[in-house]
């Protein structure tokens, strides 16, 4: 492994992508810590603690902290996923969008630009949210959060957020064009990993203060280690379809008559799917919180536990039905077959055209339900494990490990491939990762 960290820098242009990424990290983990102008940084700390376990908590996990901190990066990069998740769904609906995704190259332009008006009104929107929660966060426990409210502080935290934004999606995409890897996935990678020291510091203290005992830390270790493989092992898995090009002569040279597959993941969904589940799940919870405790409306805090079965049920059940919807998003078998026809391709034993798209979309939905089933099972899985065993902590959520290990596979495949494409042996002799190219 020593010798292959060594190969890395022996590749300049490699080395030069690194660097560049971990300079853009070092920025963006600077603005995590400047703080919003008229916050009282403390009594906000106090006054979030409430907040756990609900949708700004869920919230302040894909931005590092910075939310409850209130930083200028409080919103982090989620305005731009936001924004391109429903340009990603309004794709499938809306003609004009439909067209553009076709169009190659300077329709993924049009879309990117598309993406980008969408986050600064999504900022807009959210920024102004955001000061009125900071204004009333804390007023049921008398804490005064922001001392002096008002168009001055509403306005300079629209600006600010707004701008915190932008430049947060600024060096996502220069990170992805300079450096290595996916840049708006990296900043969610680094928020998240950026968590675990003060979760190990927690569980030390802990183990200090007699709560956890030696078992109960090995226990979670065997848990982790075996959640994280499965996930490694669903995130690789696929179906591959084979796919014969017919022989075409043009002139004196006879063109096609290749072998191919089209590979089917098991997860075409990621984790989106949990994070929509999620965001439903948690909602009566936020509302239950900004009503008095006589509300009707705040026992749905009580009937929404996430250590209780119904509530798990439920939330098993809408992952399953998001993973179906959103693979029949992203990936039409219409379309498929379409471009197979046109390319004079033909799956061996399976007439072009519309049994084609039949055949691909019965093989889709085999196997997203078992996929589906294990984003289930990985999302539920910590709430079980508190509920049932009464561990104390887990150290990591479903959400947080299919993020984590389906960047840093996305990222060591970008590794490797530069690696082998100057002749340099990849991390792993032995069973390639999915993607990589022998040369």
């Amino acid at each position: 492994m020593l010798q292959k960290l060594r190969d890395i820098f022996q590749v300049p242009e490699l080395k030069r992508r690194i660097l560049f990424t971990l300079a853009l990290f070092v920025v963006y983990r600077l603005g995590e810590h400047m703080p919003t102008p008229g916050v009282n940084a403390k009594a906000l700390a106090g006054a979030f603690a409430s907040q756990q376990g609900t949708l700004f908590g869920l919230y302040d996990l894909f931005v590092g902290g910075a939310f409850s901190r209130a930083t200028v990066f409080a919103l982090g990069i989620m305005p731009y996923i936001s924004s391109s998740i429903i340009l990603q769904l309004l794709g499938a609906v809306v003609p004009y969008l439909e067209k553009l995704r076709k169009e190659g190259e300077e329709g993924q332009k049009k879309l990117t630009q598309l993406t980008r008006y969408g986050t600064v009104l999504i900022s807009i929107v959210q920024s102004y949210a955001y000061s009125v929660f900071l204004i009333n966060m804390g007023a049921a426990q008398g804490i005064t959060v922001v001392p002096n409210p008002g168009f001055l502080f509403t306005f300079s935290t629209i600006l600010t957020q707004t701008t915190g934004t932008i430049f947060v999606m600024w060096l996502g995409e220069k990170i992805t064009e300079h450096g290595i890897g996916n840049g708006i996935s990296l900043i969610i990678f680094v928020n998240i990993v950026g968590g675990v020291p003060n979760t190990v510091a927690q569980a030390y203290d802990s183990f200090r203060g007699g709560t956890l005992s030696v078992l109960t830390i090995l226990a979670v270790v065997v848990i982790m280690v075996a959640v994280i493989a499965s996930v490694v092992l669903m995130t690789q898995g696929m179906r591959k379809i084979p796919v014969q090009y017919a022989k075409r002569i043009v002139g004196r040279r006879m063109y096609g008559g290749a072998a191919t597959h089209i590979p089917l993941r098991i997860n075409t969904a990621g984790v989106i799917p949990i994070i929509f589940a999620s965001s439903i799940m948690i909602l009566p919870a936020t509302v239950a919180g900004f009503v008095p405790p006589s509300h009707p409306l705040a026992a749905m805090g009580q009937w929404f536990n996430p250590l209780g079965w119904i509530y798990n049920v439920i939330y098993g059940v809408i992952i399953v039905f998001f993973t179906y919807f959103y693979t029949a998003v992203v990936l039409n078998p219409n379309d498929l077959a379409e471009n197979m026809r046109k390319s004079g391709g033909f799956i061996p034993g399976i007439r072009p055209g519309r049994k084609t798209a039949e055949y691909i979309d019965r093989v889709l939905s085999r196997i997203t339900l078992p996929g589906a089933i294990y984003l289930a099972f990985i999302a539920t899985l910590p709430d079980m494990m508190i509920a049932s065993m009464g561990l104390p902590f887990l150290g990591f959520g479903g959400t947080s490990v299919l993020i984590v290990v389906g960047v840093a596979l996305d990222t060591l495949q970008q590794v490797e491939s530069h690696l082998l494409l100057r002749h340099y042996e990849g991390f792993v002799k032995r069973g390639r990762i999915r993607g990589r190219q022998r040369m």
